[in-house]
């Protein structure tokens, strides 16, 4: 049951999403879109509910719950960066809003990057949070290893992701080269009528 409301949050996530972005700049109702948008956070606390009164009702801890503990505090983390970003495409797509920066490269990209890596730490603070409240809810009444086997991956992904971050510092993205066959062109405009140089 967990996993399928995992499912439906998920689903649910980006139909409300679209929902909102269509009637914010298709439909011409920023408010009512807005209004749609507001309502994301609300599966996730059904899904903590359900986790909840599943555990107290005596279900044995396992996968499930530690998904969705992690899958919450993804959203927590990335949700409204997800939604923020996609209305900043959806606005410049759709309404002739400007056009949204991207990463960039070298320095910017790096910075981006832990940008990012701050996020994924918050969103495994809730998930280890969380999957700790669930260790103590159980007690001794279950087997908790599962739910600590999940509390360990979440601490693995920050771990890669400081990596990854860390990458970026020490060898930094550099832009793309312009169109080699423009370059030529330039040259040749640049050049001494007289001497060809």
């Amino acid at each position: 049951m967990i996993v399928t409301l995992i499912i439906a949050c998920e689903v649910g996530f980006w139909v409300l999403l679209a929902a909102g972005l269509a009637l914010r700049y298709l439909a011409k109702m920023p408010r009512l879109g807005a209004a749609v948008l507001l309502c994301e956070p609300l599966m996730e606390l059904l899904l903590l509910v359900v986790t909840t009164v599943d555990l107290g009702n005596g279900a044995e801890p396992d996968w499930k719950h530690g998904l969705a503990a992690v899958y919450i505090g993804y959203t927590v983390a990335f949700g409204h960066y997800t939604i923020k970003w996609l209305d900043g495409h959806a606005a410049y797509r759709l309404a002739g809003g400007p056009k949204p920066a991207g990463a960039g490269y070298g320095k910017e990209r790096a910075r981006h990057e832990w940008k990012l890596w701050i996020r994924t730490v918050l969103a495994a603070a809730v998930a280890l949070t969380l999957l700790q409240l669930a260790i103590w809810y159980v007690g001794d009444a279950g087997d908790v290893s599962s739910l600590q086997g999940w509390q360990a991956a979440a601490l693995r992904v920050v771990g890669i992701h400081a990596l990854v971050a860390a990458a970026y510092t020490i060898w930094p993205s550099k832009a793309p080269r312009s169109d080699p066959e423009e370059a030529p062109a330039d040259a040749a405009e640049d050049r001494s009528p007289l001497t060809g140089r």
